[in-house]
């Protein structure tokens, strides 16, 4: 392997590991969401808690998008 396939190898390996970071993490707010669903259920406080993490739900699943197209995912 030459230097430039090696280094396009560690690129592609180091986009995978943060696709995989950001997989996970989409995984674990989702559940947190569900879990504030049912313990806060009508309640004022669950949408100040709600709010942040759908933002950022959103936010992941941009970011996933953007890396499945470069690694060609879809």
């Amino acid at each position: 392997m030459s230097p430039s396939e090696i280094d396009s190898v560690k690129s592609e390996n180091l986009k995978l590991r943060n696709y995989i970071s950001l997989v996970s993490a989409e995984i674990e707010l989702s559940q947190r969401l569900f879990e504030i669903k049912q313990n806060f259920a009508n309640s004022a406080d669950s949408q100040r808690l709600i709010v942040p993490i759908l933002d950022r739900i959103s936010k992941i699943k941009s970011e996933k998008a953007i890396l499945e197209i470069e690694l060609k995912l879809n």
